[in-house]
């Protein structure tokens, strides 16, 4: 086996390491999501990314990228959130082609609802991922990234 073939088997093996913790972690929190507030993750993720802008608003390419997405799929998901009063769109007074989608005061109160299940069903699964050996280096270089307040605890 040459060296390339070697890097390329340590970097498929860190990529299904990889996607094996976010398959636990998605998992845990699509059932607690659902449970607690009637929220998939993609949606409880748009909340939260729109949550996070400066003006609270953000263009539909934008929340795409921000939930992983196509632009189809945003659209559709955009309909269902809108459909339910968290969140409205808003036609760009620059650009009339330019949509941007803003949450409401419902969509606020359930993401606020939301967030403490979001983090403890996190920490929880980055802690039992920790137990277990294959995982725990990767939980562990997640836990050392840089934050605005430092490292990160689990």
């Amino acid at each position: 086996m040459a060296i390339g073939d070697d890097a390329v088997q340590i970097r498929t093996q860190g990529w299904r390491t990889l996607a094996a913790l976010h398959g636990l972690i998605d998992a845990a929190m699509e059932r607690a999501l659902q449970a607690g507030h009637e929220l998939s993750v993609v949606e409880y993720t748009v909340l939260d990314a729109l949550s996070r802008q400066d003006g609270w608003h953000m263009r539909m390419q934008q929340l795409a990228r921000a939930a992983a997405l196509s632009g189809s799929a945003t659209t559709r998901l955009v309909n269902r959130l809108e459909d339910r009063g968290l969140l409205t769109r808003i036609l760009c007074q620059d650009d009339r082609r330019g949509i941007y989608t803003e949450l409401t005061e419902q969509g606020w109160a359930l993401l606020t609802q939301a967030r403490p299940t979001h983090d403890e069903v996190l920490a929880r699964a980055l802690g039992e991922a920790e137990q277990t050996p294959e995982l725990a280096p990767l939980v562990e270089a997640l836990n050392n990234l840089p934050t605005a307040s430092g490292p990160l605890t689990v």
